[in-house]
C-alpha cells in the first residue's frame, strides 16, 4: 500500500469513528502504519491526512510507542 493510499485509509476511518473516539482511533491509525510511514516528517503526515499541524506531536509518540508495543508482542497486522 503506497503512502496516499493509507492517508485515504485513515481518513476514511476518522470520518466513520464516533466523535468521542476521534482521537483514539487516530492514535491507533497512527501505530498500524507506523512502519509504512517511518520515512515521513510529522508535518507530512498532517497534510496527507488533513490534520492541524499540532496532531504532528502525537504522530511522533505514536511512532516511538510503536517498537516499543512491538517489542512486547504487538502485531500491528492485527488492529
Amino acid at each position: 500500500m503506497n503512502e496516499n493510499e493509507i492517508y485515504g485509509c485513515i481518513k476514511q476511518v476518522l470520518a466513520d469513528a464516533p466523535r468521542n473516539q476521534y482521537t483514539a482511533e487516530l492514535h491507533l491509525q497512527m501505530i498500524k502504519y507506523a512502519d509504512e510511514l517511518k520515512s515521513i516528517t510529522a508535518k507530512e503526515f498532517c497534510e496527507g491526512v488533513g490534520l492541524r499541524g499540532s496532531f504532528g506531536t502525537e504522530f511522533s509518540k505514536m511512532r516511538n510507542l510503536t517498537q516499543r508495543l512491538k517489542a512486547a508482542g504487538l502485531d500491528a497486522d492485527k488492529l
